[in-house]
C-alpha cells in the first residue's frame, strides 16, 4: 500500500471507528437507561472511549507520517508507538475498571439487588457484539496492509467492546433467568481477556522504541535474498555482519558484506549499492540499509 492510500485507509478507518461508537454509544444508553440495565449503561461508557482510542490511533499515524526534519532526521515512526503505548494504557485501566466494578459488586452483594434487566437491553447488547466485531476486523484487516500498531491496538479496542457487550449479554440474560451474580463473573473473565491484550500490545510498542532486533524468521529471509543476489551477480557477496533493529514500525539494517579484495572502490561501490536498492524494493518495512564492505 503507498503512502496515498495509507493516507485514505486511516482518514476511512478513523471515520468508521468515530461514527461507529457514537452511534452505538447513544444506542446502548438509551437502551441500559429504558432497560432498567446498569451493565448496559456501563458498557455504552466503555464504547465512548473507544471514540478517543480511534482519535488517537488517526493522530498518531497520521504524525508518524511526516517527512524527517532537522530536528527529526530519522523521521516520526516512533510517534505510531506512543499511540500504541496509550491506547494499551487506555485498554488497560479499561479492562481493570470493569473487573473491579465487577468483584465490588459481588462483595457488596449490590449485585443481588438489581431490577431485572427488559429486552431492549438485551437486544442492545447483541446488536452491539455484531458491530463491534465487524468493525474489529475491518480495522485490523487494513491495520495489517498498513503495518499499523496503533491501529492493530485500536483493532483490538473495539474487540474489548465486543467482550463487554458479550459480558453484558451474559449478564442481562442471567438477570432475566434470576441468576443475577451472571453479569458480574462473565464481566471478571473479560476482564482477564482484555488485561492480557493491553499487556501484549504495550510490550510490542516498548520493543519497537528500544531498538529491538527483528526475528530470526525475517534476518534469516533477508540473508537468503543476499545468497540469491550474489548468485545472479558477477562477484561472489559474503556475510560477515547482520543486525537489525526496529525504528517504529519500520527497521533500519545495518550489514558488512566481503567481497573480491582485488576489485576497484568504483567496482565495490556498485555492487553495495545494487544490493542496498535490491533489498529497499524487495522489503517495503525496510526504512533504509547501511553496507560496509571487507575484502575478502
Amino acid at each position: 500500500m503507498d503512502e496515498n492510500g495509507m493516507k485514505k485507509a486511516a482518514a476511512q478507518m478513523a471515520l468508521v471507528g468515530v461514527l461507529g461508537n457514537v452511534f452505538l454509544a447513544v444506542f446502548k444508553l438509551f437502551a441500559g437507561i429504558f432497560g432498567s440495565s446498569s451493565a448496559m449503561v456501563s458498557d455504552a461508557v466503555h464504547t465512548l472511549s473507544d471514540v478517543f482510542a480511534t482519535l488517537i490511533a488517526f493522530i498518531g499515524v497520521t504524525l508518524s507520517k511526516k517527512e524527517a526534519d532537522r530536528e527529526h532526521p530519522y523521521g516520526h515512526e516512533r510517534l505510531e508507538c506512543v499511540a500504541s503505548l496509550l491506547l494499551a494504557i487506555i485498554l488497560f485501566a479499561t479492562g481493570a475498571g470493569i473487573g473491579l466494578n465487577c468483584i465490588r459488586m459481588i462483595l457488596d452483594g449490590s449485585c443481588w439487588g438489581r431490577e431485572t434487566p427488559g429486552l431492549i437491553a438485551l437486544l442492545a447488547a447483541i446488536v452491539s457484539i455484531a458491530v463491534k466485531e465487524g468493525m474489529f476486523w475491518y480495522t485490523m484487516v487494513y491495520a495489517k496492509k498498513m503495518k499499523s500498531g496503533a491501529f492493530q491496538a485500536d483493532a483490538w479496542h473495539h474487540r474489548s467492546d465486543a467482550l463487554s457487550s458479550v459480558g453484558a449479554l451474559l449478564g442481562i440474560a442471567g438477570a432475566r433467568q434470576g441468576i443475577l451474580i451472571a453479569d458480574q463473573i462473565a464481566g471478571i473473565v473479560i476482564c482477564i481477556v482484555i488485561l492480557y491484550v493491553a499487556v501484549g500490545i504495550f510490550k510490542d510498542a516498548v520493543g519497537k522504541m528500544l531498538d529491538t532486533s527483528c526475528d530470526e524468521e525475517f534476518e534469516t529471509g533477508l540473508r537468503a535474498f543476499v545468497e540469491e543476489f550474489s548468485q545472479k551477480g558477477t562477484h561472489e557477496i559474503g556475510i560477515d555482519l547482520l543486525r537489525t533493529r526496529k525504528f517504529g514500525e519500520r527497521i533500519y539494517v545495518e550489514m558488512e558484506i566481503r567481497v573480491d579484495g582485488g576489485l576497484s572502490l568504483r567496482e565495490a561501490h556498485d555492487i553495495a549499492e545494487g544490493l542496498h536498492d535490491a533489498i529497499e524494493r524487495e522489503f517495503k518495512e525496510i526504512k533504509h540499509v547501511m553496507i560496509h564492505m571487507n575484502p575478502a
